[in-house]
């Protein structure tokens, strides 16, 4: 058996696989508050500052231990929850522990003032983006009164009024009150991995389960926003709609339609009609992107601004076309091909295993929930596309424009 699933002494729940022969041992430790505070920027401004010193090691000392044994060591702020992970040879796991410990304990915070500058610069950088500008416009909008909804722009807004207190409150609260999932990945010895991890993480706060709690309200009626951005030599449009998420019935099913209408690249229907026959797009793809309490589909273009009607009118196209024929047989068999192929390609280290089970397990999907997708997506139909396109896409939906 290759797998183990064990509890620490704090209940914190360890999802281990044994990968021999592979020389770096991946770790993914997750944590989600059960009260998040809804304060724009202060949970990405926290992650910065676990990597900025602790009570024992200054943020130079810090990144030159990393440096010294080549761990690959970072904290994330995720959607719904925070994430810490490592990558480091396998002789260096018990060191790697002991400075991950280290970052989630004892951080002090101490750079806030200087970190908080160079986060509004890089803000501000990003948003010069005319991709990275239109998808701020369209997640401020499609989650406007929800913390998904805490693009670039808000925070940029929220900063001046975020205080170093209000980083430790968070601190406190993610670490007191949460939920927490670590996955292993490599050639590990099970029980000398719930030993170490009882060692330098069995003494945080113990895990704790507790129910979401859905604050996502469906859209009342379509929205629009506009962007001008005087320089910008291409039009950018968005248009998207609120879905379910990887724990409804359609999840496979969106999945699909993912693929078919803008995910594949050139066989994606999209590319095929918008910039092959139609030469309307530079870029022209869909995403489906999932959280906690709903998920997103989208459809993107880039485009001349001269194109911007008939881009539309394309999307509407395209969309009609989907809600009103059977996809056929084979483009929907090549779908599967497409989305386990990629899945497959996905998950062949050791790092991208461990970030995966660590978000099923955080996720409330189960650790055997890959395999559970898999075989739901054999079973999609040609009428399930159809049904799910009818279902989401004649809501209400929000279009996102960008434009000199």
């Amino acid at each position: 058996m290759n797998t183990t699933t064990v509890k620490l002494k704090n209940n914190i729940e360890v999802f281990c696989k044994k990968n021999p022969n592979t020389p770096r041992i991946a770790l993914c430790f997750n944590i989600k508050a059960k009260n998040i505070i809804n304060n724009a920027g202060v949970e990405s401004l926290m992650t910065r500052l676990f990597m900025q010193g602790t009570k024992t090691r200054t943020a130079e000392e810090l990144a030159n231990e990393l440096d010294t044994y080549a761990i690959e060591l970072s904290v994330d702020s995720r959607p719904d929850y925070i994430r810490f992970k490592f990558v480091c040879l396998n002789e260096d796991f018990e060191k790697s522990l002991e400075l991950l410990s280290d970052i989630v304990s004892n951080s002090t915070f101490d750079d806030f003032d200087k970190e908080i500058k160079k986060m509004k610069g890089e803000i501000i950088a990003e948003l010069d983006s005319p991709r990275t500008k239109v998808a701020d416009g369209f997640y401020s909008t499609i989650f406007k009164y929800h913390r998904y909804g805490n693009t670039h722009s808000k925070i940029l807004s929220n900063l001046p009024n975020v205080k170093k207190e209000d980083v430790k409150d968070a601190y406190r609260n993610l670490i007191s009150s949460s939920k927490k999932v670590i996955s292993v990945v490599g050639d590990v010895n099970f029980d000398d991995v719930e030993n170490l991890l009882n060692k330098y993480l069995g003494n945080l706060p113990g895990s704790i389960n507790f129910d979401p709690v859905s604050e996502i309200n469906a859209l009342e009626k379509s929205e629009y926003t506009e962007i001008i951005k005087p320089d910008a030599n291409q039009a950018h449009i968005i248009k998207g709609w609120i879905t379910e998420s990887t724990d409804s019935p359609d999840y496979p099913v969106l999945l699909l339609l993912n693929v078919i209408l803008g995910s594949s690249g050139l066989s994606s229907r999209l590319f095929l009609e918008l910039r092959d026959k139609k030469g309307l797009a530079y870029v022209v793809r869909s995403c489906y992107e999932t959280y906690a309490q709903c998920a997103d589909f989208y459809i993107y273009i880039a485009t001349e601004p001269k194109n911007i009607e008939v881009s539309l009118e394309g999307f509407a196209e395209e969309i009609d076309k989907i809600c009103k024929d059977y996809v056929g047989e084979e483009e929907l068999e090549n779908a599967k091909n497409n989305m386990l192929g990629k899945w497959a390609f996905t998950r062949e280290t050791n790092e991208n295993q461990a970030i995966l089970y660590a978000n099923y397990g955080i996720s409330d999907l189960g650790f055997d929930f890959n395999e559970r997708a898999k075989a739901a997506i054999a079973k999609v139909k040609v009428e399930d596309i159809m049904r799910c396109a009818n279902k989401y896409f004649k809501k209400q939906s929000v279009l996102s424009i960008l434009k000199p």
